[in-house]
């Protein structure tokens, strides 16, 4: 004799048995909600008692293995499909370099096969057996609570905690204000930035001193196709906070032909094809040094992230969260290239607070 269940006929010698206790219930014994309630009754899971239902779950998890599958195969693609350069624009992400786009949605795509068949695998498919070690009981003696019990009882009566208001009122704010002293604690960890980290030391009229010669720039002084780095005029070595200010004012200048240069505010900001973009990686603050003439890239070399400098230095590769910010830069009247304000975003990597 059989009964349906769905569409499958099933043996009633395997369907699990009817429960009386309604679901979500506390198991009771002798009337003590406390008392150990045992193990519920084994439930079959439906793979378990029909073997159709069980190759559907054979099947799904077969699906699950075999996206991942197509999945490390596209990620082995884009290295061929996409060149490193191409930039593409996805919502809500913005403009992204569409061979790390590939890369990490094939990678992610991969991973999430292999863990999700895994799991579908375990849940209707491996054993659901149940085992069970007994242990010996972790509570004390009755003999031993009571007397545990006894001693608190006695140890409160006599602190006369109780009858003295005026000093369990007193030593409950002391124990409430106390921790609020590690607040100050927090203060060896520095001064608040404000907003030191979204300024530098370049602003309107400031001159470009040449790092290595420690002398003005002029337009002249730079050809195309060299690299050339620059400080801010009245930063010197010997300063004390030299270091604290270089790392957010150190620049970079390129020569370009205005021709070459794709982004419009890029040509804008620039003097006769000579751009210039803080040194400093946005991936973790590595000074950036490396560059390729021909393809007009600048490459850190901590962990290569590479960014195009004939296309608002937008990141093309690596690590590195957005653009190297650019200083836009003139002419004084002696011939000296200037800035003409400072950088519009912040150098440097991310910080929380960064709008």
């Amino acid at each position: 004799m059989s009964s349906e269940t769905g569409s499958h006929n099933v043996s009633d010698d395997n369907l699990p048995e009817a429960q009386d206790q309604a679901p979500g219930t506390v198991a009771t014994k002798d009337g003590d909600p406390f008392a150990d309630p045992g193990l519920p009754p084994h439930e079959h899971r439906v793979q378990d008692i029909d073997e159709q239902a069980a190759k559907r779950s054979e099947r799904t998890v077969a699906l699950l293995f075999l996206i991942s599958m197509v999945a490390t195969v596209g990620f082995i693609a884009s290295f061929v499909a996409f060149p490193i350069d191409k930039i593409i624009h996805v919502w809500p992400l913005g403009n992204i370099s569409a061979l790390n786009f590939s890369l990490g949605l094939c990678l992610g795509v991969a991973l999430l096969g292999i863990g999700g068949g895994a799991v579908h695998w375990a849940r209707t498919l491996m054993s659901d057996h149940e085992m069970v070690d007994e242990r010996h009981p972790i509570s004390a003696e009755p003999e031993v609570r009571s007397k545990v019990f006894e001693d608190f009882r006695e140890g409160a009566q006599e602190s006369a905690l109780g009858r003295r208001k005026l000093i369990r009122t007193t030593m409950f704010g002391a124990l409430a204000l106390l921790p609020l002293s590690g607040l100050v604690l927090l203060r060896d960890l520095g001064p608040l930035p404000k907003n030191k980290l979204r300024h530098t030391m370049w602003e309107k009229g400031k001159l470009l001193v040449n790092e290595n010669t420690n002398e003005p720039l002029r337009p002249e002084d730079i050809s195309v196709g060299s690299l050339t780095f620059a400080r801010p005029e009245g930063l010197e070595h010997d300063d004390e906070d030299f270091n604290k200010e270089i790392a957010k004012a150190a620049l970079m200048l390129v020569r370009l032909e205005p021709k070459d240069i794709k982004d419009k505010r890029e040509l804008d900001w620039s003097h006769e094809g000579i751009v210039a973009y803080s040194k400093i990686c946005t991936h973790v603050g590595c000074p950036v040094s490396l560059y390729e003439q021909q393809t007009h890239h600048v490459l850190c070399p901590c962990h290569q992230s590479t960014f195009d400098l004939s296309d608002g230095a937008k990141v093309i590769f690596g690590p590195a969260g957005h653009a190297l910010p650019q200083l836009r830069i003139s002419v004084n009247k002696d011939g000296y290239l200037e800035a003409q304000d400072d950088f519009a975003e912040p150098v440097g990597p991310s910080f929380w607070e960064r709008g």
